[in-house]
């Protein structure tokens, strides 16, 4: 939520979200709730916490900043599993929670003495969203998940990177920040039935089956076409290769060479094309039956994009994104990340908000959902290893709250309570 905005007037204020994850994936969705005005109590381990705290360098206040890139808006309590009175408390935070997001390998949660299937028996309201690396079956279960790992297992990194080069990982943890998103759309849709039921349930999401979700068209390739009954399998099924960062299916969607730099270019359309034929100064480009049409510029890509360059070489990639975006098309010039964040703000994005705790004081990414045109991004920084022992401690020592009894047809408020 933004600083100053009311606690009560957020989207999912008087939720409570039991954090039991670690790394990446889980935590990424604990922090989109607590954007969301969500409640989250991240339960760590003693001595360590969250093992990304010690993933610096870049170093920060709580450990690292990638610890800081998944866990803001959160409080942090230490709770040992192994010791029967911490346990207690576990089991009571999961009693009080409405959400509990978990990434234990199949079977450690019950070892350590939270047994989901018997804990969402026993509080029937409570959405429990379980995150794996490769499902729960015979084969998968016993596999962990990492994402770099995942890359190469699903076929993205066989398709990412230079036709002539090595398979290549994304820049970032791809699969972790999709599984995240895929998880936390589980658990909306979760409580949304919650609301109309007063039934919650358990949410599973898989690593691998959220980066094969994310390979879309590439993974539809190797399936092949819908055919009509009756007829044999289209053979324009295809296993995708690397092809650097030209799109299998449209031309120009790539990056092009200019006098002194890349050029991102995505012509999707025949009119897009002829535009940009007209543009770079070589209208006569549209009219070349090589190149008329997009499936014929598919098929000639490696006639056409030498001369796209050549035109190209006459000014450099700033120039040439001015006057494209002049024109009504769309390119880009290749910017870090810092000039990504410059050009969000330049757009009106308001891409960052200040955050503070007990850490101290920083910036974290706003929101990229915005509600009533707002981002509500949450204002507290990331916690301290155990900032919140006391506070958390003493709410799970109290009697619960007591929850008034609401009709069935009514939507339901959070099944008990925050404090």
């Amino acid at each position: 939520m933004q600083p100053g905005a009311a606690a009560d007037d957020a989207t999912l204020s008087g939720l409570v979200v039991a954090d039991l994850s670690r790394v990446l994936a889980g935590p990424l969705v604990g922090a989109t709730l607590a954007d969301l005005g969500a409640r989250v109590i991240k339960v760590e381990q003693p001595g360590t916490g969250d093992g990304t705290r010690a993933w610096s360098p870049p170093a920060s206040a709580t450990g690292s900043t990638y610890f800081d890139s998944a866990n803001r808006g959160k409080e942090s309590v230490v709770l040992d599993l192994a010791e029967p009175a911490d346990l207690v408390l576990a089991r009571e935070l999961v009693a009080r929670a409405d959400v509990v997001i978990e990434n234990f390998r199949p079977g450690a949660a019950t070892r350590l003495g939270l047994d989901r299937d018997a804990l969402l028996a026993e509080h029937p309201g409570l959405v429990w969203c379980s995150i794996t690396g490769y499902g729960t079956q015979a084969g998968g279960a016993d596999r962990a998940g990492y994402d770099f790992v995942l890359q190469a297992a699903s076929g993205l990194m066989h398709i990412t990177g230079d036709a002539d080069g090595p398979p290549t990982k994304a820049g970032v943890a791809l699969v972790d920040v999709l599984t995240a998103k895929d998880a936390l759309a589980g658990i909306l849709a979760a409580l949304l039935r919650r609301g109309r039921t007063g039934r919650g349930g358990l949410v599973e999401v898989a690593l691998l089956s959220s980066i094969q979700a994310a390979l879309v068209n590439q993974l539809q390739a190797v399936l092949g076409p819908i055919t009509p009954e009756g007829t044999p399998p289209n053979a324009d099924a295809a296993e995708p290769r690397r092809a650097g960062s030209a799109h299998p299916s449209i031309v120009p969607y790539q990056l092009l060479a200019t006098a002194d730099g890349p050029l991102a270019v995505a012509v999707g359309t025949d009119g897009q094309f002829r535009a940009f034929a007209a543009l770079l100064g070589v209208p006569t480009l549209a009219d070349d039956p090589r190149f008329a049409t997009n499936r014929q510029r598919v098929a000639h890509r490696e006639a056409l994009v030498p001369l796209l360059e050549t035109a190209l070489a006459a000014d450099g990639a700033v120039a040439w994104e001015e006057r494209m975006l002049a024109a009504g098309l769309v390119a880009s010039r290749v910017r870090t990340i810092g000039e990504g964040l410059e050009l969000a703000a330049a757009v009106g994005l308001d891409p960052f908000r200040e955050v503070r705790g007990a850490a101290g004081v920083g910036r974290q990414l706003a929101s990229p959902i915005r509600i009533d045109r707002d981002a509500r991004t949450a204002s507290t920084a990331p916690p301290l290893l155990g900032e919140h022992d006391a506070s958390v401690r003493a709410w799970l020592s109290q009697p619960p709250p007591t929850a008034s009894p609401a009709p069935a047809s009514a939507a339901r408020a959070p099944h008990r309570g925050a404090p």
